[in-house]
């Protein structure tokens, strides 16, 4: 980076373990790394941990990961993710997964939150295979209201599936950043944050963003060097605020993230905003 910044939060993190990268991942992140030409690499959380003070990052969101029902691979389960997070509290923020599918969604999420004091809510609607806009799934949203806990949902086409036959049965459409506007107007009380860049959707996710005050997009998935200018102009000049740094460890490091973010052109109180400002402000940190 060009220069020393502080407050940086990462709000879109995987475990870069076995749980995630093999037992839940398995054929699917293979096949991806095969077309895209990147294997993410095995790592402890200590050593990400070191990556993320190497590159100046002071706290992280950490993700479960339950699409059992529609991958039938293991979960990452609420559990690890909280013991990860119970050990570095002043670093690791845990976000709850749970799938929309089960009938105990809802009563799993409760859980979650109450008693294994998780943060947040990610969804995968592709890998889960359900349309969030479905009303069936509103009795989980209204919990996350409830809680008061915000809900990242994946947007956008999806390095999940890619390589395989039939992108291994996933369905692009599920995440498509237009059906969480029903989402968002419904639930007004509840923070939704679009997660990556959503192509082949992007004007509608910037629409959704504009339109919607409950409605943010995290940056991850994406080196910054390849944004479309309408996300760049959008981020620096009209919605500064509902832009949040994330990286989608361990499929891109946060070295490569915020060395591209640094070529950006923009004011240093859109870039403080965007990598951290605007996580601490919607995580209450």
């Amino acid at each position: 980076m060009s220069q020393a910044r502080s407050g940086l939060v990462d709000v879109h993190v995987h475990p870069p373990t076995k749980e995630f990268l093999v037992d839940s991942g398995g054929p699917d992140i293979e096949a991806a790394a095969k077309k895209f030409g990147h294997k993410p690499e095995l790592k402890t959380i200590e050593e990400m941990l070191d990556e993320y003070t190497a590159n100046g990052i002071e706290k992280l969101v950490l993700f479960a990961w339950d699409a059992e029902t529609a991958t039938h691979r293991p979960r990452v389960s609420n559990e690890f993710v909280a013991q990860i997070a119970d050990k570095f509290p002043d670093r690791i923020l845990g976000f709850a997964s749970v799938d929309p599918r089960k009938k105990s969604a809802v009563k799993d999420l409760g859980r979650a939150v109450r008693d294994l004091k998780l943060q947040g809510l990610k969804l995968h609607p592709q890998a889960q295979a359900f349309e969030p806009n479905d009303h069936a799934y509103y009795a989980l949203y209204a919990k996350c209201a409830e809680l008061r806990i915000p809900v990242t949902f994946h947007t956008g086409s999806t390095y999940w599936g890619a390589g395989l036959a039939g992108g291994g049965g996933l369905k692009l459409r599920f995440s498509n950043p237009m059906l969480l506007d029903d989402v968002a107007a419904d639930f007004p009380e509840l923070n939704i944050i679009m997660a990556h860049p959503g192509w082949p959707w992007q004007d509608e996710q910037l629409a959704v963003a504009m339109h919607k005050e409950n409605a943010f997009i995290d940056l991850s998935g994406w080196s910054p060097k390849y944004f479309h200018p309408l996300l760049v102009t959008y981020m620096t000049k009209m919605i500064p605020d509902k832009f949040l740094f994330g990286t989608d460890y361990p499929m891109l490091s946060p070295g490569r993230w915020l060395n591209d973010f640094e070529a950006l052109r923009m004011s240093e109180d859109v870039r403080r905003m965007v990598l951290g400002e605007n996580a601490r402000r919607l995580l209450r940190l």
